[in-house]
């Protein structure tokens, strides 16, 4: 489920909390980060539970309806295509999905109902969903694309709900953009009949990419003095003060892949930490440690300090 860019910056974040509060590492650092990244499957867990909550309300509504006489054509709650959509329906009835909600206690919109709420009104007011209980077409297919749209045009782009989620665990601001990009990979690729784990993927894509982020916490942080010599070598013409903070810990985690990590090609280290500094960093920082990256890589092959394994990878 996640992506080593992903735990890369978990591990950034980690370091940089330490560092700007002059600790060291621990086991209890260990933890920490292991429980950030668990917490990113708790975000994805809520994300999806939010979309049976509001299946939830809109068939508490359609009940409403009903025993106030309201029905008739023109009233929404009385079209009964939205609550029989067949990918939410399949989501509710999803009992290990329900079982890992109930397992990790985050059964927060109990308690928080008018997010969902929220959600639903702008839902029944857009033009989304008046197109689709509109059509006459019923199919899996057409169920799931809506699904699809919903969740892309109104659940993802909800500044109100991302608020709230943010006060819950800051960390989540960093994890938006990956839950969203895998919900809306798994709900494109549902099928009416999905294996019984499809909605609870892999935290991990293996045990390797476990060892990894916990190799390279430690690691880094084990050698970070050494590594920071290295550096200071290639940054003399550059003011220590007004080099970021963050640029030195994105720095010293890339020697460390570069130095220790046998089998991770040189170009992905450079080009992972090029870019994570383009999101994270200073406007220039990319060009700053594209070309510090550069120069040490460059230096270590030559005095043999980086030496990888495997066709390729010494580039």
């Amino acid at each position: 489920m996640l992506t080593r860019r992903h735990i890369r910056l978990k591990i950034m974040q980690i370091i940089y909390a330490l560092k700007i509060s002059d600790f060291e590492y621990t086991k209890e650092t260990e933890k920490k980060l292991l429980e950030s990244i668990d917490s990113s499957y708790n975000l994805y867990l809520i994300l999806i539970s939010l979309l049976i909550e509001i299946l939830n309300r809109a068939q508490e509504k359609y009940l409403i309806s009903q025993k106030k006489f309201l029905s008739d054509q023109n009233n929404i709650y009385d079209n009964k295509k939205f609550i029989k959509n067949q990918l939410l329906n399949l989501l509710k009835s999803d009992h290990l999905f329900n079982q890992e909600i109930n397992k990790r206690n985050l059964n927060l919109w109990d308690l928080d109902f008018k997010y969902i709420d929220l959600i639903y009104e702008k839902l029944i007011k857009s033009e989304l969903f008046s197109d689709y209980i509109k059509s006459d077409e019923i199919s899996f297919k057409n169920d799931r694309d809506f699904v699809a749209e919903f969740y892309k045009k109104i659940i993802a782009t909800n500044d109100k709900l991302y608020s709230f989620l943010e006060d819950r665990n800051i960390n989540w601001i960093d994890d938006f953009p990956l839950i969203n990009t895998i919900i809306l990979k798994l709900i494109n690729k549902s099928k009416e009949t999905n294996s019984k784990t499809y909605f609870l993927p892999k935290l991990y894509k293996d045990n390797q990419d476990k060892v990894f982020a916990k190799d390279l916490l430690k690691t880094t942080l084990k050698n970070y003095n050494d590594y920071n010599n290295e550096i200071s070598k290639k940054t003399k013409n550059w003011d220590a003060d007004r080099i970021a903070r963050l640029d030195y810990v994105m720095l010293n985690m890339a020697v460390c892949e570069l130095v220790e990590f046998k089998t991770i090609p040189i170009k992905v280290t450079l080009n992972e930490y090029i870019e994570i500094s383009k999101e994270y960093s200073t406007p220039k920082s990319n060009v700053f440690i594209n070309g510090i990256l550069d120069s040490i890589a460059k230096d270590f092959i030559k005095s043999g300090k980086i030496i990888k394994e495997g066709r390729g990878l010494q580039e």
